[in-house]
């Protein structure tokens, strides 16, 4: 009876967040407000920039804009509230709102990893299979990847969020800026054993079959290379469309193994805790803000097209101030 009068009694959850301070939360407001805006109109434009550039329809542009409406979607799970909180009096969010969060947090990471992997594929059969990628990378086999990538992450997202919400939760204060899930467990009377396995196995194996494809895949393209080219400018052209998704990939898969597997100590010291916010911020806010930067700056065919696309915006306004002045002469 206690356990369920304690589960009813708890109708927001309040967030400890980043600082206490009044004039920090106003300048934290500043920074993650410019990083949020930045973040929406690299993503944004890049897919933006994917769609209407001819020269970049194909199977792995196809996949980097998903990767960016990912990206938009994975940082606007956190930026708008933790926004608002910052100059809210009371830095809450309800129930049902938290359980979303955590919901959208866990499902768009996940997939995240899956689109990853499937980014991996397609340099994979691009370079190793080149006769076979119109076939094998079709428009339709792009879009069930993507699609897959998705369910998969929602699915895996659902075990975890619903196991999380069957608890019963003893206090209402989490300890972070966003309703993360080890957060949430440590709030929670209820016995959290199934709930740390879900992730230790489950999370864990989203993890090694996510990583261990794109590991697979960089083996093959890297024998393929070694092996199959042999011109110098070959290799470079055959690393250059690599190196991109592989920077993107250790930084991301980095960020989740440091956040979510690294030993967890029962007398954890505030230093510790200010330590894991500031690497989820990295995971949650600063990667979707990278990404786009990656691809766009090692990326000879995205620079070009950028270039051309500024040298046509600059003569359209150019043209147009002209055009004006001469009504006016006239």
């Amino acid at each position: 009876m206690l356990e369920e009068n304690t589960t009813t009694a708890v109708k927001d959850f309040i967030f400890v967040g980043l600082t206490s301070s009044p004039k920090m939360q106003i300048i934290l407001f500043l920074i993650f407000f410019l990083i949020y805006v930045i973040t929406l109109i690299e993503n944004v434009g890049m897919v933006a920039l994917i769609r209407t550039s001819a020269c970049l329809h194909t199977p792995m542009y196809f996949f980097l804009s998903s990767l960016s409406i990912l990206d938009a979607c994975f940082s606007s799970v956190f930026a708008p509230k933790m926004l608002a909180n910052f100059l809210a009096d009371k830095n809450s969010i309800s129930y049902t709102g938290c359980a979303i969060q955590m919901y959208f947090f866990i499902g768009l990471g996940s997939a995240e990893c899956f689109l990853l992997a499937a980014m991996a594929y397609d340099r994979y059969v691009a370079i190793c299979k080149p006769l076979l990628y119109p076939v094998l990378m079709s428009p339709k086999a792009c879009i069930l990847l993507v699609a897959g990538s998705y369910v998969l992450g929602l699915l895996h997202s659902l075990i975890h969020t619903v196991f999380t919400f069957q608890l019963s939760f003893c206090g209402s204060v989490i300890n972070h800026f966003f309703c993360d899930i080890t957060a949430l467990l440590s709030l929670s009377c209820s016995d959290t054993y199934i709930n740390e396995l879900l992730i230790f196995y489950v999370a864990g194996l989203v993890e090694i079959i996510t990583i261990l494809s794109v590991a697979i895949s960089y083996i093959y393209i890297l024998t393929n290379i070694v092996i199959g080219i042999h011109s110098a400018a070959g290799r470079l052209k055959a690393f250059s469309t690599c190196t991109s998704h592989l920077t993107v990939v250790t930084i991301f898969h980095g960020a989740i193994l440091i956040l979510h597997f690294q030993p967890k100590s029962s007398n954890r010291s505030s230093h510790q805790d200010m330590s894991d916010k500031i690497l989820a911020i990295f995971y949650t806010i600063v990667i979707p803000l990278l990404n786009p930067l990656i691809y766009s700056l090692r990326n000879k065919e995205v620079k070009d097209v950028l270039r051309s696309s500024w040298r046509r915006a600059w003569v359209k306004i150019i043209k147009y101030v002209l055009f004006k002045k001469k009504q006016e002469f006239s």
